[in-house]
């Protein structure tokens, strides 16, 4: 079969690769029939991620069609459509059964690792990196999905594959951030990240029933689809973050705060983003936090930081006492994509969110590594893209 393989720091290629087949009697293959690049996927292809291997399949927003099903596997069948959730879950263990399902304790395959690393293992992932799994990727013709009577969404057939496709990551994301908040009806909340999550998460928090959404960014296009679902833009090249979030909330600053960015947050000329890089460069850091920084300095005594945004090692001059001193609310994690997922049907099914909303380029999977950089670079108005093998 093709597949997108990773290569190293900025290669990605269109290979050709062993079809995957079945391993264990809970194993189910799917045909994809659409696959996404995620922004995540970037902190990969950027190398910036530890446990990445040449040769590894990349991707982790996946759907298709049941092929073949493991004879332990009484879920599912041939011909059942599913979404395949970025995190592989037992549905057993103690994690699973308190809905904790993205520390699920059985699924990584390479817990010795991640216990190292971790202090303890989390779940196993698709498609990234060897610390959770060293999963191939649904970015194929292909993908064997482990503990698939537990790892699936079935979709119903009145949804098409562009409504349905994000809820194997970016839509329970922005939703589990947003219900992170324990949003209140008199709440601010500011999304730092327009990108897919944070499209995600703003429509989320709306969903809701913040009083404003508030949405910071530098793109325009990523500003004005924020805009047309009813949040307030900041772009930080034109305007002081700090100052609109304090005049917006009459000096009080943003009940809640949602960080959308992750390890790779931009900052125009401001001295700790150039600090960030400088340490980024010698190895002497792993991710960039200026979002964390700004977050906990804005952020209304007694609110709440949600960080759905993806952090992969060591960070440097976090003002922790800012966060101690304001009583503020930390709540962070992988996404617990099946605790969220029978919810988000009904309300894609009901009218209330289309999530296709997103995607501004549709293309064949052989294109991918060409839209890696397309994506990366933020060219042609791109915010996502979807693939079809």
């Amino acid at each position: 079969m093709k597949a997108l393989v990773w290569h190293g720091k900025q290669d990605i290629r269109y290979d050709t690769v062993p079809d995957p087949e079945i391993e264990d009697g809970r194993d189910a293959i799917i045909k994809v029939t659409s696959c996404a690049i995620c922004g995540s996927d970037l902190h990969l292809f950027h190398n910036l991620m530890p446990g990445m291997k040449p040769g590894d399949i990349v991707g982790h927003e996946t759907m298709g069609e049941v092929v073949e099903v493991g004879k332990d596997n009484k879920a599912l069948k041939k011909g059942d459509r599913i979404v395949v959730p970025f995190t592989i879950i037992c549905g057993e263990c103690h994690q699973c059964r308190k809905g904790n399902f993205s520390v699920c304790e059985r699924t990584n395959r390479n817990k010795d690792l991640g216990d190292k690393v971790f202090g303890h293992a989390t779940a196993g992932l698709f498609g990234y990196t060897h610390l959770t799994g060293g999963y191939s990727g649904g970015q194929a013709e292909y993908l064997r999905v482990p503990f698939a009577d537990a790892t699936h969404i079935k979709v119903p057939d009145s949804m098409t594959d562009e409504q349905a496709l994000f809820l194997s990551d970016i839509f329970p994301t922005g939703w589990q951030a947003a219900v992170y908040c324990d949003i209140e009806p008199t709440d601010t909340v500011a999304v730092w990240g327009c990108g897919p999550v944070g499209q995600m998460t703003i429509r989320s928090a709306i969903l809701l029933g913040a009083k404003q959404v508030i949405a910071i960014d530098r793109l325009p296009e990523r500003l004005a689809m924020a805009a047309a679902a009813g949040a307030i833009p900041i772009n930080f090249e034109e305007e002081s973050v700090i100052e609109r979030l304090n005049e917006l909330t009459n000096g009080k600053g943003p009940e809640k705060c949602i960080d959308a960015v992750g390890m790779e947050a931009h900052a125009t000329s401001s001295v700790d983003a150039l600090y960030d890089r400088a340490k980024q460069m010698t190895m002497m850091e792993t991710d960039r936090p200026h979002v964390l920084r700004e977050m906990m300095y804005v952020c209304r005594p007694g609110g709440t930081l949600s960080i759905p945004g993806v952090y992969g090692g060591v960070l440097d001059k976090v003002p922790f006492g800012m966060v101690m001193n304001k009583g503020l609310t930390i709540r962070t994690g992988q996404t617990h994509v099946n605790r969220w997922a029978d919810d988000l049907v009904r309300r894609i099914e009901e009218g209330q969110i289309d999530p296709s909303f997103v995607i501004t380029h549709t293309t064949g999977l052989d294109e991918g590594p060409g839209m890696y950089r397309t994506f990366e670079h933020k060219q042609d108005d791109c915010i996502k893209v979807v693939l079809k093998p």
